[in-house]
């Protein structure tokens, strides 16, 4: 249970220490440029968010077989 927390503690703190993080490729900087400031963050902003959607998939997908291959270990001792 400590180490839930911890985990869970970590990626809180992570959550919130915000970074400028710029996603975009050279055309989109060109053309977020043209746009201006604010439809350009909400550019970034996007990319960003759909940029996450595929990693959360495979980190959840990694740590299911991985709990599947442990409860395999513990059957097997």
């Amino acid at each position: 249970m400590k180490r839930i927390a911890a985990i869970l503690l970590g990626l809180c703190f992570l959550a919130l220490t915000t970074i400028t993080v710029s996603a975009q490729c050279s055309i989109c900087t060109k053309t977020a440029q043209q746009m201006g400031e604010k439809p350009a963050k909400g550019l970034n902003a996007g990319i960003l968010y759909l940029m996450t959607i595929p990693y959360a998939v495979i980190g959840f997908v990694g740590y299911r077989l991985w709990k599947q291959n442990q409860r395999k270990e513990d059957k097997e001792q």
